[in-house]
């Protein structure tokens, strides 16, 4: 089957760093509904999209295709006991608004004082670029329910 929109793929990927280090690998295919519905990384669909089951290919996602730019202006140092949690350790996770207040971001504590905590609201790949490499391993024509809600469904029904 050619990848067309309003199609379910599955592949199998790989995720590196330019030195060839492998970030993330699946060892079973992850599905997806492709066109437009952002699923997937947008310049990695566009290079599917007309492809075959069987197909493999690999796309050099630069950072503004990927998770973005770093932006030192996400990285704030806060008041240790504006913390919900009284044993904060480097590598933990937070949620918390954008100083615009406008969204919500994933904060991850980089560096712990006495009384100040370093946080950064980058994505940990952000300004890299990556290596996506992957095999189209099956497609199918989506249903209609897929369509109507823009993510593929498991293979019993309906999973969110």
């Amino acid at each position: 089957m050619t990848i067309v929109k309003n199609s379910v793929v599955s592949i199998t990927y790989k995720l590196s760093d330019t030195s060839g280090n492998v970030l993330e690998e699946t060892e079973e295919p992850i599905s997806y509904l492709h066109g437009g519905y952002d699923n997937i990384f947008p310049t990695v669909e566009e290079q599917i999209h007309g492809k075959n089951v069987g197909d493999s290919l690999t796309v050099i996602l630069e950072p503004e295709f990927a998770f973005g730019e770093y932006d030192a202006e996400l990285v704030r140092i806060e008041d240790k006991d504006r913390f919900p949690v009284p044993d904060v350790q480097a590598g933990m996770q937070f949620e918390g608004q954008s100083d615009d207040g406008e969204e919500m971001l994933l904060y991850t504590v980089t560096e712990v004082t006495d009384d100040k905590i370093v946080v950064d609201g980058n994505h940990p790949l952000a300004g890299q670029t990556l290596h996506f490499t992957c095999t189209i391993t099956d497609a199918r024509p989506a249903s209609e329910e897929e369509v109507a809600h823009g993510h593929a469904h498991g293979e019993h029904g309906h999973h969110h």
